[in-house]
């Protein structure tokens, strides 16, 4: 399982400090939510955000491009240094190629789907992903509420990928917490991103280590 703090929670003004407390406290990857004020109603960071985070950090940037026609800024996205980059597919009539272009990057390649779209949208991109992440709120903003009804979206897609012997690693994003993240783990997914539950805390390195203990708890 890998755990990947959201720097949408953290404290903008000591972001590196924030991001090395996360590393020395066992974090996986780092989860960059890129936001354009047009596919979600929020802006945040864009290319040169994640070029400043790469020379202060070892983490995966797990970059997740919450902008419409997200193949316009792929490149910029690979070459400033980011690891992974998640794509929705509500965002593009044109998913498949833009994962391709992902690929060609050199960068590993996620496609994203809203609560409110069906499974069925991407079954035909799955061989080509590295990363599946479902969202587990409504994108745009953090410390939202867990929404249950995405655990059998979860399952099914490890339904999927255990049938077809895929090989993409399931994240959830939305909600996650010592509340949440078991029944996410249970359900089959790999990869947890968690914001406010780690960057609200005094320790965030304890956050960190418990989402980990819960998730690994046999029942």
């Amino acid at each position: 399982m890998k755990i990947a703090p959201s720097i949408l929670s953290a404290d903008f003004a000591n972001l590196a400090q924030d991001v090395q407390t996360v590393e020395l406290g066992g974090a996986d990857y780092l989860h960059v939510d890129v936001m354009d004020g047009q596919f979600v109603p929020n802006i945040t960071f864009g290319p040169s955000m994640v070029a400043a985070l790469r020379p202060v950090t070892k983490l995966v940037l797990d970059c997740h491009l919450m902008i419409e026609a997200p193949e316009r800024f792929v490149a910029d996205f690979a070459k400033a240094g980011a690891d992974i980059l998640t794509l929705h597919v509500e965002s593009t009539p044109h998913i498949y190629r833009a994962l391709q272009m992902v690929k060609d990057a050199g960068v590993k390649a996620g496609v994203v789907l809203n609560p409110g779209t069906p499974l069925e949208q991407i079954k035909n991109v799955l061989p080509l992903v590295d990363q599946v992440l479902v969202m587990t709120v409504n994108p745009g903003f953090g410390g939202q509420k867990f929404i249950p009804a995405m655990l059998s979206k979860v399952k099914r897609l490890d339904q999927l990928r255990q049938t077809n012997d895929y090989h993409f690693d399931i994240e959830v994003d939305g909600g996650v917490s010592d509340q949440t993240v078991k029944a996410c783990a249970d359900a089959g997914a790999d990869v947890f991103v968690a914001g406010s539950y780690v960057y609200g805390a005094a320790d965030p390195a304890q956050q960190i280590q418990t989402l980990r203990n819960i998730a690994a708890t046999n029942d």
